[in-house]
């Protein structure tokens, strides 16, 4: 039998420690952006930041060159948690030492959120910031989004985390359908096998992206930092929303199909699918996606255009379509937990003279997008699958002794994969009423307790400024309230499950 080899060099370090490496060195992005803008001071910040780092892990990495690594799975998933929670210290200190107008625990709070693809700004004024310091946020956004395209494949799909659970490949037995790189022995091997495969597409949509929004006339620097929020659904901004940006319709068409990655992952990879199962217009999750994104704008237009008729005796089908637009853009943007509110959101309003109630964006966000997407949420195939329950349960109800055959919709689940469905649900119901509460004895109302709790549990962060009747600001909120939202906010990244998997003895004995 052959000797299993550890992986050599820099890969045998821990894989915190790799990340807290890469972490280092992506601080002398803005430190050379900043040198670029004649700002001295932001660009010592990042650059002695990054410095710092690098000497920490080669200091670190040289104390373990002699041990001999041990990799598991569970080991894996809780340097996510590190990753999510205990990076964000380091990330936090060049934005606290370029602003020098705010607390670390503002910084840490927006790191925390910028990681987790949150997008919570606790920066209410845009022009607060140095340009550097708004290419950081968004770059830790877009790094937490490539990170959790890496995770879902290499770490959560073999524990049947993150969505697989309800999945066949999750289901006892199956194990040999997985893909090839997902049976190799060794589980560094098969993070650097889906890094290397994932890293070029996701770096490549990335720049399509940036470059298409500057062809519809987006500033460089604005234009890269939508272009890194759509594809890790962080919702960042440098100028406040895509309301204050250049690229007008034009450029919210380019992203609204930009964000179609985040509905399904069969749309940029077929790395976590089951065998027969790639093709997309059969896909559970895009079917419904695509039903959402139809159904709900739909019915938003009908309801102001059946109001529109007291308020103008004249139809202007100019103001119809933007409204329609901006009800189609904002329900994909919040389905997809990216959080950017179109320009013509605004439009329905002022054409009807209803508003929109924010409940439904709450909702959306509820659902969220794809498994193993950047986006958050209950997830849609964990959805459907408790729609396939629900029909069940209904034909039973005409016909006691009928047997469900299993049809080819419904393939991809498991056959307790609507128990298991239910079960996360009501997981992530017990969590937000307790970060509710939580939230609500620090201090907050009920409902901005519960906006807040929705929008870092689904990782909305823009859900905070236009769910609730007034805009919510995070800045005067209690610093144990602040901890609270940045302890959810993990939890609604990294999923109750996993969190429950890392407390369960029997998982670490082997």
């Amino acid at each position: 039998m052959a000797r299993k080899t550890a992986p050599p060099g820099i890969l045998r370090l821990p894989l915190f420690l790799l990340i807290f490496g890469i972490a280092a060195l992506a601080m002398w992005v803005p430190a050379i952006h900043a040198v670029v803008l004649d700002d001295h001071p932001t660009s010592r910040s990042f650059f002695y930041s990054g410095i710092v780092g690098l000497m920490l892990v080669t200091f670190i990495g040289l104390s373990l060159s002699n041990r001999v690594p041990r990799y598991g799975m569970l080991g894996q998933l809780l340097s996510l948690l590190a990753t999510f929670s205990v990076l964000p210290l380091f990330l936090a200190v060049p934005t606290h030492d370029a602003l020098q107008n705010t607390s670390y625990l503002n910084a840490y709070f927006d790191m925390v959120s910028a990681i987790t693809t949150t997008g919570a700004d606790v920066f209410a004024d845009p022009g607060r910031l140095p340009p550097s310091v708004h290419l950081w946020r968004a770059q830790v956004g877009w790094m937490g989004g490539l990170l959790m395209w890496i995770a879902a494949s290499a770490v959560l799909a073999p524990l049947s985390l993150g969505g697989f659970e309800v999945t066949a490949r999750g289901e006892p037995g199956r194990g040999t359908e997985t893909p090839a790189h997902m049976q190799q022995g060794d589980p560094r091997r098969r993070l650097v096998i889906v890094t290397q495969t994932l890293v070029p597409i996701y770096v490549g949509l990335t720049m399509a992206l940036w470059v298409l929004l500057m062809m519809t006339g987006e500033k460089s620097l604005i234009g890269l930092s939508h272009a890194m929020s759509v594809m890790a659904t962080s919702g960042i901004s440098a100028v406040g929303g895509l309301v204050n940006a250049n690229s007008g319709l034009a450029g919210e068409m380019v992203i609204f199909l930009f964000m179609f990655f985040a509905l399904s992952r069969l749309t940029f990879s077929t790395d976590t699918a089951t065998s027969g199962h790639v093709r997309l217009d059969r896909d559970p999750e895009f079917r419904i996606g695509l039903i959402l994104v139809i159904g709900v704008p739909l019915l938003l237009f009908l309801r102001h255009w059946l109001a529109s008729f007291e308020v103008s005796a004249s139809e202007n089908l100019s103001q119809a379509f933007h409204s329609l637009w901006g009800g189609v853009f904002t329900v994909m943007s919040f389905l997809t937990t990216t959080g950017f509110e179109s320009a013509d959101w605004a439009a329905a309003q002022q054409w009807s003279g209803l508003g929109t109630p924010g409940l439904i964006l709450l909702g959306l966000a509820v659902v969220g997008g794809g498994v193993a997407t950047t986006a958050g949420g209950v997830k849609l195939l964990r959805v459907y699958a408790l729609y396939l329950n629900g029909m069940r349960e209904m034909e039973r109800l005409v016909h006691p002794s009928s047997v469900s055959g299993e049809g080819a919709g419904n393939k991809r689940l498991q056959k307790n994969g609507a128990f298991v469905a239910w079960v996360f649900f009501m997981l992530f119901a017990l969590t937000l009423a307790l970060i509710s509460t939580s939230l609500a004895a620090l201090g907050s109302d009920f409902e901005q307790a519960l906006v807040l709790a929705i929008a870092a549990l689904s990782t909305t962060g823009p859900l905070i400024e236009v769910a609730s009747e007034t805009s919510i600001s995070l800045a005067l909120l209690a610093p144990s309230a602040k901890l609270v939202l940045c302890l959810a906010m993990v939890l609604g990244r990294l999923e109750t499950l996993a969190i429950i998997a890392l407390l369960t003895p029997n998982l670490w004995r082997n």
